[in-house]
């Protein structure tokens, strides 16, 4: 069980986090969605035990029902590998170019497994076969340059679950990929969630992958949770004006490219840009580009309402 406990995260120029509660049960598939700066990645980092050093913490990090908050370096690393795994965004940045990818994937296996070095090589070749990598022995011996976008990916993948982690975090894993690649890596990662037993946190600007691969949904804006709840729920009806904006902002191919004189169109956005830390309001993060917006909005902080969790006043009453 890992848990948020109203987490804040702080910086000199202001909070990046804001009184974050979240809870992650084995099995659980949990995606995290907002634009760039919204703190999803952070978050991710906050539960790996890898908050910034200049980052300020408050609130609790709990890991099996211990916290974790104040521990240190040595007490994370072996908890990064038998606990949590981590699939970062770009594999060519996250692999070592010098390395044979079958090396990268032995070391935590040696490391904190204690195998060595033929247990080690024959537990990569196992490695490469459950996600699904062709030629797994070839394919152990190349370096990173050598294999394809949607290989890398796998081998991350791999690296990821090495030790058997409860928890596996995959923060966009499909940026660099197309979109045929990037549908098969979803589907791999919630294969091996139902096979392993294992909860999944999904961290993603693809709205589509979160719907094809998660059960729960965090929207995060500005260092706070705005909304939460079933993922088809959500999806599919949003409350918050910022998951609404969200939505309506994305290419829907069964929709016309034209309207009726013949135009094309334009796809709704949301107006305006997320504001650095230090121009974050005190109150409602989304004020300033929010289209319900009050005039308490910038100095009140709302809450959560509803079974849903919406954290706006405004939907509070109009669902009331």
């Amino acid at each position: 069980m890992f848990e948020l406990d109203h987490l804040s995260v702080t910086f000199a120029a202001g909070s990046a986090l804001r009184d974050i509660s979240l809870r992650i049960a084995p099995g659980d598939r949990l995606g995290i969605v907002g634009e760039s700066g919204s703190g999803k990645s952070l978050l991710a980092s906050c539960l790996m035990g890898m908050a910034p050093d200049a980052a300020t913490l408050t609130g609790r990090v709990m890991v099996d029902g211990t916290d974790m908050s104040d521990a240190d370096e040595e007490t994370w690393r072996p908890l990064r590998a038998r606990r949590v795994g981590m699939i970062f965004q770009e594999p060519m940045s996250a692999l070592n170019p010098l390395r044979r990818v079958g090396d990268t994937v032995a070391e935590p296996l040696r490391l904190h497994l204690g195998l060595d070095r033929s247990a080690a090589e024959a537990r990569v070749v196992s490695l490469f076969e459950e996600v699904h990598l062709p030629d797994p022995e070839r394919r152990a011996r190349m370096f990173p340059h050598e294999l394809s976008g949607g290989q890398r990916q796998r081998v991350l993948i791999a690296l990821a679950l090495a030790c058997d982690p409860v928890l596996l975090i995959a923060d966009e894993p499909t940026t660099a990929l197309d979109a045929n690649v990037a549908l098969r890596i979803t589907d791999l990662l919630v294969e091996l969630s139902n096979k392993r037993g294992m909860a999944l946190v999904l961290i993603s600007h693809d709205l589509a992958s979160v719907a094809r691969s998660t059960d729960r949904i965090a929207v995060m804006y500005g260092g706070d949770i705005v909304e939460r709840g079933g993922t088809d729920e959500v999806l599919h009806s949003p409350q918050h004006p910022y998951t609404k904006g969200l939505l309506a902002a994305r290419p829907d191919p069964r929709a016309a490219l034209r309207d009726g004189q013949g135009k094309r169109r334009r796809l709704p956005t949301i107006p305006g840009n997320v504001p650095p830390l230090s121009g974050l309001a005190e109150g409602c993060r989304f004020s300033g580009r929010c289209p319900v917006e009050r005039p308490d909005c910038r100095t009140t902080r709302p809450i959560e309402h509803g079974p849903r969790r919406v954290m706006c006043p405004v939907v509070a009453e109009q669902v009331a």
